[in-house]
């Protein structure tokens, strides 16, 4: 049954969900059919990730995503949501060469997608950019811990981060930058803990225990489609296997011609 509605999710509703002491759900979705699922059954925020480079694209990385295919996929989300925030992820090196580059390519997100805000990996080492791109009117989520766009520097993908201090100035410095909301990923759950309670803005865990103001799951990892099971993740269904036993039922039934049947025919 659909979620009880409660009116369209902005930036400051979210920004303010914290101090209501309400937890923030946001999946991620890169096209118009799961984008509508997601919106229809009640999802606070819908995250256009470049995760789509290997969920959608097949890559090992989400490296080569570009900001064309960024746009692309976050239009194709807008137009099917009602009610969710909308979050497209600015691709790798499109925020990375400064902030006049960051706000140019953000406000190209928002201007051709019609989401309501970006979001970037970093904290204090993009702590000028946050800036800049909220002076621009243009709201931003940070992104800190695990971050995938930094794979090679980390060493590989998956990679928890443990440096406390190194976190927590992170956090800090992207929210006194502006940012409305932070992703915390891969981190200890105390760690994650002992951030959310040193920043006024929400942090949204993947992989950062259960003591986060919000939690994000990529969609097609959660519905069992994509094979990939972090220790992070709980599936909500096994869609891999409902859809291969579709598959092989429809394949056998025009193999063995009991399909099309006289009621699937025209006269």
């Amino acid at each position: 049954m659909p979620a009880k509605r409660d009116g369209m999710m902005t930036v400051p509703k979210f920004a303010a969900a914290k101090e209501k002491g309400r937890r923030l759900t946001m999946l991620t979705a890169y096209d118009h059919l799961w984008a509508g699922l997601l919106d229809e059954a009640g999802i606070d925020s819908i995250l256009v990730g470049d995760s789509l480079g290997m969920v959608v694209q097949g890559r090992p990385t989400t490296m080569p995503v570009t900001l064309e295919q960024m746009i692309y996929h976050g239009e194709m989300v807008v137009r099917a949501v009602e009610r969710a925030l909308v979050v497209v992820d600015m691709p790798f090196m499109t925020f990375q060469t400064g902030p006049t580059d960051a706000v140019r390519n953000a406000g190209r997100i928002l201007k051709e997608t019609g989401a309501a805000a970006v979001k970037l990996e970093g904290g204090v080492n993009q702590a000028e950019t946050i800036a800049a791109l909220s002076a621009a009117e243009i709201p931003v989520m940070a992104h800190i811990g695990m971050k995938p766009q930094s794979v090679r520097k980390l060493g590989g993908m998956g990679r928890i981060q443990r440096d406390e201090e190194r976190l927590l100035d992170d956090a800090r410095a992207a929210a006194e930058a502006g940012a409305f909301g932070i992703v915390l990923e891969l981190i200890p759950q105390e760690v994650a803990k002992a951030v959310t309670a040193a920043i006024p803005i929400p942090t949204i865990g993947i992989g950062a225990g259960p003591h986060c103001d919000g939690q994000v799951l990529v969609g097609p990892d959660m519905f069992g489609l994509s094979g990939f099971e972090p220790k992070f993740l709980k599936k909500y269904a096994d869609l891999r296997g409902t859809v291969i036993d579709a598959v092989e039922s429809y394949r056998a039934d025009v193999t063995s011609g009991a399909f099309p049947g006289p009621e699937h025919s025209h006269d």
